[in-house]
């Protein structure tokens, strides 16, 4: 859900000077309803900066609510923990998030049954292309997409995944032709778990991985030597645990919602904070 923010800067002009530039507005001071979120010119990060603009949408909400006192500034203060603790109360009495229903715990069961498999494990090697700072991605995609072709040729060679591992792998394991050994879902990166564990598709078979996997290490070309089959636990042995998620999501975007409204009320100067993907107060 998007909102609209109000981001007035210049006169309107593309052709006055007064316009400001990507790099002039990345510098500007934000403000939320005129109150400013930093000193001019000490522009936190864009993740920071996102949640100070959250908080003080909150607090503003809870000076209209009646629940802290005006500010005198026209710079947001720092909140205490008694100003945190009229928050959260404030949200926790505004924002109302439906309890997950026994079908919606049943569907979420029987769509998801691979996420809750308990035991399983895959004997795994790779070839890591690591994205590191000034490294151009497409060629490395590019190479890495070269270096998977290679090993999907009907013809290719048994000891291929091993050489192309030695030359071109920026993991330590390349000096064991990227042997990585054997792997649980809680042994690998997220992305890597969910792709070779959590999807309906994780249980493709043997072989080399038809496509690259990118985590935040990089691209991974993955090749499955051996698999030991896992057990679904029963809906009854999991169904606390699928509540708990469901109800976590459902507060999620209850809150993204409201914070979605308060956005949408105010006046939002030097900073577009539409489309957020997690309006949350930390």
């Amino acid at each position: 859900m998007t909102s609209p923010t109000s981001t007035v800067t210049g006169c309107g002009s593309s052709a006055c000077q007064c316009a400001n530039t990507p790099e002039q507005a990345s510098a500007a001071t934000a403000c939320i309803n005129g109150i400013e979120l930093h000193p001019p010119g000490q522009r936190p990060d864009a993740d920071l900066l996102r949640e100070m603009a959250y908080t003080e949408l909150l607090r503003q909400q809870a000076v209209a609510k009646g629940l802290l006192p005006r500010h005198a500034g026209l710079r947001a203060p720092e909140l205490g923990e008694a100003e945190r603790q009229a928050i959260e109360t404030m949200v926790d009495a505004e924002v109302r998030s439906p309890q997950p229903t026994e079908d919606e715990c049943q569907r979420y069961y029987e769509a998801n049954g691979p996420q809750f498999m308990v035991g399983q494990a895959l004997h795994v090697r790779h070839i890591l292309f690591a994205v590191t700072p000034g490294v151009n991605v497409h060629a490395l995609t590019v190479h890495a997409e070269k270096a998977l072709l290679d090993l999907t040729r009907k013809d290719a060679l048994p000891g291929r995944f091993a050489e192309l591992a030695a030359e071109l792998s920026n993991c330590p394991t390349s000096a064991q032709g990227g042997d990585l050994g054997w792997v649980g879902p809680d042994d690998c990166a997220p992305e890597l778990a969910n792709e070779l564990f959590h999807q309906k598709h994780a249980q493709w078979g043997m072989g080399v991985h038809p496509r690259l996997i990118h985590t935040r290490f990089g691209f991974h070309i993955i090749e499955v030597l051996e698999r030991r089959a896992g057990k679904l636990p029963a809906y009854g042995e999991v169904r606390e645990r699928i509540a708990a998620l469901l109800a976590i999501q459902s507060r999620a975007r209850a809150l993204h919602q409201y914070m979605s409204l308060l956005i949408g009320e105010a006046q939002i100067e030097g900073l577009d904070l539409e489309g957020a993907d997690s309006p949350l107060v930390q």
